[in-house]
């Protein structure tokens, strides 16, 4: 992916509608003018925050489950990347993530695979990369579909809940929900200024859900985060570094889930991790 260095750039990149783009534009004015009391983002990406923040999140959105109903975003700070993710949902934007990337990404099968799971295999060689994947080894698969937008889905409006213990990012938050109009959009905004560990019970339950996080903690304790609110058929989606992989290795002493680290399109070294079943390890 180039660069993407303002509003044309990413409307170009993810084919965003003009008026994701206007949402977009009021949320970074909002943002340059409350960094300077709140520190929102670091200073040195301030500059870059179409491509550093806005498609950063923006990215993700494609990975969730089609007809998801709950999105819960843990430690959003700034918005990212769960107010990014219901504003590409509130603007329909055609496809979430830039036509650019490559059809195919990896997968890693953690150890809470489920046997016999469908695969999709389209070829007899997908045939053999399935059973491939199923003895350890990486496989491709595609990229789930486009989402649709948020008037086309015909179901129920997907309602985020943005998980954020700063009270002042919290304020944050509800000021660009308010300027930018998303409740009138269709999608629900709840901004909980809770630590993750007690926000539970303020959380809708609907599903299929997400859950999703950035820059937030090592996934051995992202899961810990995340389980409670990971009934079945839930997605995680996380923005993970370099150390990605030796992350999940290390998750997998503690955690069953399957997991398929798809590569960023704003960072090489990036991957988002998209977990599904996820269970804690009985204890010895």
């Amino acid at each position: 992916m180039q660069p993407i260095h303002g509003p044309d750039d990413f409307a170009a990149a993810f084919g965003a509608p003009a008026a994701t783009i206007d949402r977009l534009t009021l949320y970074e004015r909002l943002l340059r003018q409350w960094q300077k009391a709140v520190n929102l983002v670091a200073p040195s990406t301030l500059e870059h925050v179409w491509h550093r923040h806005f498609a950063d999140s923006a990215q993700i959105v494609s990975l969730s489950p089609p007809d998801v109903r709950s999105w819960i975003d843990l430690g959003s700070g700034g918005g990212f990347p769960g107010l990014v993710a219901a504003i590409m949902m509130a603007g329909g934007a055609p496809s979430a993530r830039p036509s650019s990337i490559p059809p195919q990404t990896p997968i890693r099968r953690g150890e809470g695979s489920a046997e016999g799971q469908e695969q999709s295999p389209t070829s007899p060689g997908q045939d053999a990369e399935r059973r491939h994947a199923e003895a350890g080894a990486s496989v491709a698969v595609p990229h789930s579909d486009p989402l649709p937008a948020s008037g086309e889905r015909g179901l129920t409006p997907i309602h985020f809940t943005l998980i954020e213990s700063d009270v002042r990012k919290s304020a944050f938050l509800r000021e660009v929900v308010r300027q930018t109009g998303l409740m009138q959009t269709g999608i629900t905004v709840d901004i909980l200024s809770k630590r993750a560990e007690s926000a539970r019970v303020s959380v809708n339950e609907s599903l299929p859900r997400v859950v999703s996080a950035r820059a937030l903690a090592p996934l051995d304790r992202l899961l810990e985060l995340a389980a409670p609110y990971s009934l079945p058929g839930t997605t995680l989606l996380f923005l993970k570094g370099k150390e990605a992989d030796r992350e999940v290795q290390l998750a997998e002493s503690r955690w069953k889930f399957q997991v398929a680290l798809v590569p960023s399109v704003t960072d090489r070294h990036g991957r988002i991790a998209v977990i599904t079943n996820l269970e804690r390890k009985a204890k010895d």
